[in-house]
């Protein structure tokens, strides 16, 4: 009993940070594909600098998840980073985005 305590305290952290590189980077990612709605420009440009600047927030979730110190920082970081851009998606999901 006492061994699997010890793994769990040992592995839980590391899986932790992969499901936050995982659906935590996916979600930011696509967050933001909804959010460049917003911006003001055509709807064909504003998906297109939606999925190109997807794939480099993507890139940047995951780098930052095995950056930081702890996988509680992880995670806070993604939700930080997520509160701006759920914002501008929900006025997407409003109807009062991009033309």
């Amino acid at each position: 009993m006492n061994t699997v305590l010890h793994r769990i305290r040992h592995v839980g952290p590391l899986i932790s940070r992969i499901v936050a590189a995982l659906f935590g980077g996916y979600a930011l990612a696509a967050l933001l594909s909804v959010a460049a709605l917003a911006l003001p420009m055509s709807r064909p440009q504003a998906v297109l600098t939606g999925m190109l600047a997807s794939f480099g927030v993507y890139t940047g979730a995951v780098i930052w998840v095995f950056a930081v110190g702890s996988a509680r920082r992880a995670w806070a970081g993604l939700l930080l980073a997520a509160l701006p851009l759920l914002l501008a998606a929900s006025w997407v999901w409003a109807g009062r985005g991009a033309p």
